[in-house]
């Protein structure tokens, strides 16, 4: 047994670090210390500005004081409610104010605590709904190559990125994937929705067809496919895959943990593509980033489907200890009151053709071979190098860091998503350090 008394309390073996390259970061670490609105403050005292709202989640900007101000209110007011069979004021509060924002008809809320808890949770809700109908045969799940649904074992078996698949075994069962709709061929360097690659999605009618749309009880998509890349829906191509659903009476689930809460200049991507989905995946922005919370957004048709038999028994079996936690409800809460305030839900909107203006300037530089965009999402795909895969990008991402500016790269691909309160100054900035990346660094 280890003598803890031996581990300085900055040691960096203990944290085995998500999604990192935990020996070369070890070797040189980036920490940060401070943040505040657009910018981080790193260990040495350095301001950083944030490309990408930490991880595509702070959309107000940092350490915003009426979120600050409630977190402490609620610290000191009320902690913790238990979820089953009881419940505390701000929940509810909460729910109604989400339910105002969420395109109409999607009338019911149901908390957890992260995106891929809410992917679960959606899932779950999908299946148990068919049973619920009497169609319990609709067992299977339809995802999409390239999607990214969170990292539990729903979310990776619909989802579509190789690396967060192949180490885990056979998933679940009756699983398949539409194809992604990445087409460099012919959409390369796009501004906004791409022309082709909307007929992809009749490639559901196929598979549904091939397994028998009595068996079939959901389709899972990103309406912006976010971590694997920023990849767009082609023109026609949403609306396609809503008009296949209800012909064969499958659930339509959009993941909008990423383009949720303001990020394309509306409340949520359904309101943006103008198409109605059946279950809304949210997380992220809900709270800010500040405290782990997700939400997921279902029908009144669903929601009363399980509303049957004695009032006592309970109707779906389901939840989490932290299911609508009073801190993060709180949290939550007073980011609703930011964005309202500040417009922040329909802010994109304003910034986004001053935003694609700027990102499409750096179509000269070294090695680019695509640009995509939408709202305040970017992204920029690099060539790869030759036998070193996502090194290219990697590469920009550790100069940048020196140069001041965080971005997010996967695979070779810089993807870009600002918290909505940059300014066009800012926007300027940002692209005036990442150009002087692109140009001597990779």
């Amino acid at each position: 047994m280890s003598d803890s008394t031996n581990v300085t309390p900055n040691n960096l073996d203990a944290f085995w670090m998500p999604f990192t390259a935990n020996r070369q970061f070890k070797k040189a670490p980036r920490m940060f210390v401070a943040a505040k609105d657009m910018y981080y403050t790193t260990a040495d005292g350095r301001k950083v500005l944030d490309a990408t709202a930490g991880l595509w989640c702070v959309n107000a900007g940092h350490c915003r004081p009426k979120i600050v101000e409630a977190i402490r209110k609620q610290a000191g007011e009320l902690d913790y409610a238990p979820a089953f069979q009881l419940a505390h004021p701000k929940a509810f509060e909460l729910a109604n104010r989400l339910v105002d924002i969420a395109p109409e008809g999607m009338n019911h809320v149901l908390y957890t605590n992260s995106g891929s808890e809410s992917v679960e949770t959606a899932l779950k809700v999908a299946l148990a709904y068919h049973r619920a109908k009497g169609e319990g045969s609709r067992f299977r799940l339809i995802g999409r190559e390239r999607g990214y649904h969170g990292v539990n074992f729903g979310g990776i078996s619909v989802g579509g990125i190789v690396a967060n698949r192949k180490m885990f075994g056979t998933l679940l069962t009756g699983v398949d994937h539409l194809p992604h709709t990445h087409l460099p061929e012919k959409n390369a360097f796009t501004k906004g929705q791409p022309e082709h690659g909307g007929d992809l999605a009749s490639e559901l009618e196929r598979i549904v067809t091939l397994h028998d749309p009595s068996t079939v009880a959901a389709v899972i998509v990103e309406p912006v496919a976010g971590s694997t890349g920023v990849l767009i829906p082609p023109k026609g191509y949403l609306k396609k895959l809503r008009e296949i659903c209800t012909k064969y009476g499958i659930l339509l689930v959009f993941d909008e943990v990423i383009t949720g809460y303001g990020r394309l200049g509306t409340p949520f991507a359904a309101q943006y593509y103008d198409v109605k989905p059946d279950i809304i995946i949210t997380a992220k922005g809900l709270t800010n980033g500040v405290i782990p919370m997700g939400a997921v957004f279902v029908t009144s048709a669903i929601h009363d489907a399980f509303m049957s038999g004695p009032e006592h028994m309970i109707e779906f079996f389901h939840g989490y200890t932290y299911s609508g936690n009073p801190m993060a409800s709180a949290a939550a809460l007073a980011t609703l009151d930011t964005y309202k305030e500040e417009g922040l839900l329909t802010r994109a909107a304003e910034l986004a053709p001053y935003w694609e203006e700027q990102l499409h300037s750096l179509r000269d530089c070294p090695y680019v071979i695509d640009i995509r965009n939408t709202g305040l999402i970017g992204a920029i795909e690099l060539e790869p190098i030759a036998g070193e895969p996502t090194k290219r990008a990697f590469t920009a991402f550790l100069k940048a860091y020196e140069d001041g500016l965080l971005i997010r790269t996967t695979g070779d691909i810089i993807a870009l998503s600002p918290p909505l309160i940059i300014s066009k100054s800012e926007i300027d900035e940002l692209f005036e350090k990442l150009r002087k990346v692109l140009m001597n660094s990779i």
